[in-house]
Formats: C-alpha cells, sequence, structure tokens
C-alpha cells in the first residue's frame, strides 16, 4: 500500500532532520500533542507527523497491522475493531486525535497491561529516521538489528528522545467472546490481598482497580469461564465504560487539584504510607497518587520498595521521571550518543542530562 504519496510525507520529514542536523537545531518532535504534560519542556523547531498518516498493512489472518506515525489512533481502532481484533496493551490517547507514533514514544498500556503485556511487546517493527540522517526499517521481517540493540522496542517510551518514528508494525489479537464487569465492597489491604491469591488461580482477570473503596475487575474470556468466575466472586455489575474512563483519566479522582503522580511498583506491595488519596491499578502494581507531599518523600518512599514515581502534574518538578542512578545514567548517555550524536531529538524530555 506504500505509494509516491508515503515517499513525499517520509521525505519531508527526512528532510527537516538533515536540514536541522545541518544547523545544529534542536527538533521538538510531536504529533497531536496530547501526552506534553508528560515530561520536561522541549524547546526548538517543531517536527510535525500528523501529514505521514495512513494504515501500510493490514491482514487479519496474521495479526499484524503497519501504521504510519501520524495515523490517529481513532483510525488503527476503528480498523481493527471491525475485524473484531484490538491492540490489548490498551494504550490512552489522552485526546481524540492521538497518534501511533505518540503511543510508541510515550509506552503507556492500559488497565489490561499486568495480564497481556506492555506497548512494547506488541511492537514488532519500526522505520525510523537517526540523528545521522538515514530512514532505516528495524525489526519485523525486513531487517536484522544491529549493534546489539532491539532499536524497536527501545524507541517505545523513549519520548522521541532518539529518532524519528515514521512507521510501526504491531501485533494484534483477537477480542475476548464475552467481557463482563463487577465491583466488590472491601477495602484496599482486603483487595490487595485477595487479588494476590486470586492470581494463583485460574481467573480470567483482566484489569483490576480498587477506588478505596471498592474493588472493580474485569472478567475476560469465553462465556464459561467468565461466568463461572463471576458466580464465585460475586458482586454488583459495573458498566464496561469504567475501564476507558479510568484509562483516559476521566473519572473524577483525576479532575484537575492536587498534584498528580503515578507509581511504578513491584507485584504485591502493601500499601505506601504516603500523604494523599491513592488508587490501585493493574491489580496494585500501578498507584494513582493526588497528594502535597514533597516530590522527594514520595520518589524516596517508593524507592525503598523498588519502585519509580511519575509526576503527571506538568510543571510541578524539574524532573517529572524518576531520576536514574548514575550507572544506568551512563548506559542512556552511550544510547543517546550512538543514535542521536548532534542531540537534537526531543533534547532533555526525559532527563536533563540527555
Amino acid at each position: 500500500m506504500g505509494d509516491s504519496r508515503d515517499a513525499d510525507e517520509s521525505g519531508a520529514l527526512l528532510e527537516q532532520v538533515n536540514r536541522a542536523l545541518e544547523n545544529a537545531t534542536p527538533l521538538r518532535i510531536q504529533g497531536a500533542n496530547s501526552k506534553a504534560f508528560l515530561g520536561r519542556m522541549v524547546g526548538g523547531e517543531i517536527l510535525d507527523t500528523r501529514a505521514h498518516r495512513g494504515i501500510v498493512r493490514y491482514d487479519p489472518t496474521e495479526l499484524v497491522i503497519t501504521a504510519r506515525c501520524g495515523t490517529p489512533l481513532t483510525e488503527l481502532f476503528a480498523v481493527l475493531d471491525a475485524s473484531q481484533q484490538m491492540l490489548a496493551c490498551e494504550p490512552p490517547a489522552f485526546a481524540d486525535d492521538a497518534t501511533v507514533g505518540g503511543m510508541i514514544a510515550s509506552g503507556l498500556s492500559g488497565p489490561r497491561r499486568p495480564w497481556s503485556g506492555a506497548v512494547r511487546d506488541f511492537v514488532l517493527g519500526t522505520r525510523i529516521i537517526t540523528g545521522h540522517g538515514k530512514h532505516l526499517r528495524f525489526g519485523g521481517e525486513v531487517m536484522k538489528n544491529v549493534a546489539g540493540y532491539d532499536l524497536s522496542r527501545l524507541m517505545t517510551g523513549s519520548y522521541g528522545s532518539l529518532g524519528v518514528i515514521t512507521e510501526v508494525s504491531l501485533k494484534v489479537l483477537p477480542k475476548p467472546r464475552m467481557c463482563l464487569s463487577i465491583s466488590l465492597e472491601m477495602s484496599s489491604e482486603q483487595a490487595l490481598l485477595r487479588l494476590a491469591e486470586w492470581g494463583q488461580q485460574p481467573l480470567p482477570i483482566s484489569a483490576a482497580c480498587h477506588d478505596g473503596e471498592q474493588l472493580h475487575l474485569r472478567l475476560e474470556g469465553g462465556q464459561g469461564s467468565v461466568t463461572g468466575a463471576h458466580e464465585r466472586l460475586g458482586g454488583a455489575l459495573l458498566d464496561a465504560g469504567y475501564w476507558a474512563d479510568l484509562n483516559e483519566h476521566r473519572l473524577g479522582f483525576f479532575d484537575e487539584g492536587q498534584p498528580l503522580w503515578r507509581l511504578s511498583l513491584p507485584h504485591n506491595t502493601p500499601l505506601l504510607s504516603l500523604p494523599g488519596e491513592q488508587w490501585l491499578d493493574w491489580g496494585g502494581a500501578q498507584r494513582w497518587l493526588k497528594s502535597d507531599a514533597d516530590a522527594a518523600l514520595i520518589r524516596k518512599t517508593v524507592r525503598e520498595v523498588g519502585g519509580h514515581a511519575t509526576c503527571y502534574s506538568h510543571g510541578l518538578v524539574d524532573d517529572p521521571f524518576q531520576p536514574l542512578p548514575p550507572a544506568l545514567l551512563h548506559y542512556h548517555r552511550h544510547l543517546k550518543r550512538q543514535l542521536d550524536p548532534q542531540g537534537i531529538f526531543n533534547p532533555g524530555r526525559l532527563y536533563a542530562e540527555l
């Protein structure tokens, strides 16, 4: 499905990158800019990817779809939905015009992530404009990755700091035959205990969130397994739209007010003693915290249990992402130098040192 229009659009992006390299001009890569609130502020010339859009290849029998970076997620999901398929990691959009490139660059996953995998687990291959001014294809069925790097997956969650993603191939899955959501009255402590117990059993749970008062579960799979699990667990029926509202931060908890933090924690971590209101997501592995507490206290508490904290309130802290330990920062710097030697791609978006 490639055509001259595709070449023109990708050529325009490549030309802008090469011009920036010649002039040592930083580039601020963006699509719909729906996730601009995440990360540090970036200066420089805007490189807008939205004109480079469209589904390149899709064969439902192969369970693989390839799309250009500027393709709206709504378009991608509509194509998959028509074949009763889905991108199982449920990436949040945060805007109606959010793009495929932004989905990969941010690497954010939705409620199903602990049971299905993260965005990077569904990336099979990419086309990338590198900091050497080359437009290359990696992964998938075309080119073996070089220098020991899985570049396609490295681009996931890089926030545009390693190169310009122009195209991505993704693994997709059939939609479950049956989906049912329930709510159970219990405390947060009880919820964590129950989830640890249920995690050792063949229950068809695909989402679990505790809002401080109730544990909300989504059950997915064959009719027999879902019906049997509901009969065993009980609980009141919950509107299926709850999970999309949670994923897109449309629930009242996410209304503007106190600063919002995302805490990523090891499985089965007990409740953390932090001021503010906490919601348990991903069966407790992801916690949403609304708190006026000092960033240093939040990060110290989370680090002590082996987790990390990301600030979702733009401009609140100088380093929205958890600062890297020296050894890890060394490897990040080395990777940045290898892929973006002049440092023109989203400089400082992830960390000031990059």
